[in-house]
């Protein structure tokens, strides 16, 4: 069995509208400006806030995250947000060196409060998209630094995370110290690359050697390779090369449809008999992230069981990280790989139903969910993207 069909939802029968969907998205970012508060941010939800100290900041799962998320709709023209958003993210950042820490509870790779999502590096990148000043640039600039050496290798906590910060800085800035900070952590990844195209990770107590796009190969692959210029030649193709070489040998293939577990050497039945087809673990975050070089069989066979398991339930609901949204993003990058419009309609379906589920869990809890990665944000961008036809998985791929 490569999905549990229980863990899934009929997808509904309404049909993509334009109208609707930027409708949709309007609605997203006037719920998020009537909830922001200048003590507060916004209403966390519990699984957001774990272990965290409230108000949550960051990236991921906080502040930083629904500003950005506001940011990107208002610049591409599906929203104009009231807040001042410069001002909301200063405020995040005060609030953080206040009182920084997110999941406390959990022994977190040092240095932790650099990293991108989970971090202070994350709500500077932020910060300086809206308001480019020296000082925010040479903070975030010193983050980057201190984190090639962080024992994490992965985009959450460690170098691949930051790196994507300093690419973005060298595209905004042109200064050569990010290339040279980018190079430092790429080359210090690189080193730390197994010699079958892995990542061994000693964390939390925990030894694994991740596949998926946050804690795994393909998404420090991924870093890797959006600063392929940087890279030498042959570099960029081994890397494809092997990915594609390890992706092969470690999906679990039934007539004609693909998963992955979320580690080498694991089963997809994981601990807590949860089999995941999500954009964070399983074959929809290995296709949306490796769908430019992916073998073409494997990658439709990934993208097949993304569209016949369908949307996700109630309790994974219609996130980026491990909902319906982020499932959409492997059906969207296979159109982009392969042009097929079969595709397209089928991403389209998502976002329309990710966008129903997003007014349901309104409806049931008063408001809305506040979060880049977990929340209504996410699924608003995939939207966004779902209207322009293409493929540009937040952050991962695209600050724009």
């Amino acid at each position: 069995m490569l999905y549990r069909p229980d863990a899934f939802e009929r997808l509904t029968d309404a049909r993509w509208s334009e109208r609707r969907v930027r409708r949709a998205i309007g609605e997203i970012v006037d719920d998020a400006d009537t909830a922001y508060s200048e003590a507060d941010f916004w209403p966390a939800d519990d699984w957001d806030a774990w272990g965290s100290s409230r108000p949550l900041k960051t990236l991921y799962v906080g502040a930083a995250g629904v500003v950005w998320g506001l940011d990107r709709l208002r610049a591409r023209g599906y929203a104009a947000p009231r807040l001042d958003l410069a001002r909301a993210t200063q405020r995040a950042l005060e609030a953080w060196r206040e009182r920084p820490g997110v999941l406390t509870a959990l022994d977190l790779p040092e240095p932790a409060h650099a990293s991108l999502l989970m971090g202070e590096a994350g709500i500077l990148t932020v910060l300086w998209q809206l308001d480019p000043e020296r000082g925010i640039a040479d903070d975030l600039h010193a983050h980057v630094r201190a984190n090639a050496g962080n024992v994490a290798h992965d985009v959450m906590w460690g170098a691949p995370g930051t790196m994507l910060a300093a690419l973005a800085m060298l595209g905004w800035t042109k200064e050569n110290r990010w290339e040279r900070a980018w190079r430092e952590s790429a080359s210090a990844l690189l080193e730390a690359r197994d010699v079958d195209g892995l990542w061994t990770q000693h964390l939390s107590g925990e030894v694994y050697r991740g596949l998926g796009p946050v804690r795994g190969a393909v998404g420090n692959v991924l870093a890797l390779l959006q600063g392929e210029e940087l890279l030498q030649p042959g570099k960029r193709d081994q890397l494809r090369q092997e990915t594609n070489g390890l992706l092969a040998r470690t999906a679990v293939v039934e007539d004609g449809l693909a998963n992955w577990p979320g580690a080498e050497g694991h089963d997809l039945v994981a601990g807590d008999r949860q089999i995941r087809v999500q954009w964070d673990c399983g074959a929809p975050g290995i296709v949306a992230s490796t769908a430019a070089f992916l073998d073409e069989e494997l990658l439709l066979a990934g993208a097949e069981l993304t569209w016949r398991a369908g949307p996700h339930g109630d309790e994974k609901g219609s996130s980026l990280c491990h909902g319906t949204a982020g499932n959409g993003y492997a059906l969207l990058a296979t159109f982009q790989r392969t042009q097929d419009e079969r595709w397209l309609t089928r991403a389209r379906r998502f976002a329309v139903h990710a966008l129903d589920q997003v007014q349901r869990a309104r409806l049931r809890r008063g408001r809305g969910r506040y979060s880049l990665w977990t929340g209504d944000l996410g699924v608003a961008l995939f939207a966004a993207d779902c209207l322009e036809a293409k493929s540009a998985y937040p952050i991962m791929e695209s600050w724009d």
